[in-house]
């Protein structure tokens, strides 16, 4: 999650909130007009992660930033639910629903780009367009052992927990994105993505105890709408892996990488993202 470019100084538009059925109130930001583009936030993020994006694209499309529940902001007068990704699947959803814009372009990253991914499986006419960056979650190759995580990033995300849930937060929070992205990524962060990361850090013992479904031939067969992958070429090695075979799964897919842009590569590289979004959604 390198984070170079300072979205701080990017203009946010007003914050509103979104009661959908479930109840549960869902803040976002909303700036342009054109087709709705909404936009899925991962780990230790929220609707500001996507600044740089919103900021570019909404001149030519409707672009809607969520912050999941229990992410920043959590307003004491929001209905929250249990923590989880299938929560957050069916919220996502809802959202989409309340707000009355099926079918959308959907973008997701990381975390978010597993509940983008389900979101486009199971609520297929919510979804006109999919887009995945860095996808997050194991991968369930035919024939091997049921997916799971190494057991080494397992342990490690296991002492990230503990160092948060003892305040120990900066530690935390560095061992994790750095994991992620690159060693040193966490102290070459720009102030408005530690303050972002920090905000967030009580969900992340939440995720690391909720683990991500496998990607599969099957399930990603499920996917029926026209998928963009997109990678950074210095990613971690398991986001790669997730594009390359996502993208040979799914039906209607294609592929990407931005070069030399690691697992925050629509931040550091903000102009290559925004640019690979507008043309395969207008396309």
């Amino acid at each position: 999650m390198n984070a170079r470019t300072d979205f701080s100084l990017l203009a946010v538009p007003e914050l509103s909130f979104a009661t959908i059925a479930s109840g549960i109130c869902v803040p976002y930001v909303e700036c342009g007009t054109g087709e709705p583009l909404v936009f899925v936030h991962g780990s230790l993020c929220d609707y500001r992660y996507w600044s740089a994006q919103t900021a570019a694209l909404s001149e030519h499309f409707r672009c809607i930033s969520v912050s999941l529940s229990h992410y920043w902001p959590a307003a004491e007068a929001c209905i929250q639910g249990e923590f989880g990704w299938q929560t957050h699947v069916a919220e996502l959803a809802e959202f989409i629903e309340a707000l009355d814009i099926a079918p959308v372009h959907l973008v997701g990253h990381s975390r978010g780009g597993c509940v983008a991914f389900n979101v486009a499986r199971e609520y297929p006419r919510l979804v006109k367009t999919l887009t995945l960056a860095d996808p997050g979650g194991p991968l369930q190759i035919d024939g091997m052992p049921d997916a799971s995580l190494p057991t080494a990033t397992n342990a490690l995300r296991a002492r990230v927990a503990e160092l948060i849930e003892a305040g120990e937060i900066d530690a935390g929070l560095e061992l994790f994105v750095d994991s992620v992205s690159a060693p040193g990524s966490w102290r070459k962060s720009s102030t408005a993505f530690r303050t972002m990361a920090t905000d967030n850090a009580a969900t992340l013992p939440k995720q690391l105890r909720d683990p991500l479904p496998a990607y599969s031939r099957d399930a990603a067969r499920g996917v029926k709408c026209r998928t963009l992958l997109i990678e950074g070429q210095r990613s971690p090695r398991m986001f790669r892996n997730n594009v390359e075979k996502l993208a040979d799964w799914i039906d209607y897919a294609d592929k990407q990488t931005i070069a030399g842009a690691s697992h925050g590569m629509n931040v550091s590289n903000a102009g290559a993202f925004n640019r690979l979004v507008h043309s395969f959604v207008s396309f």
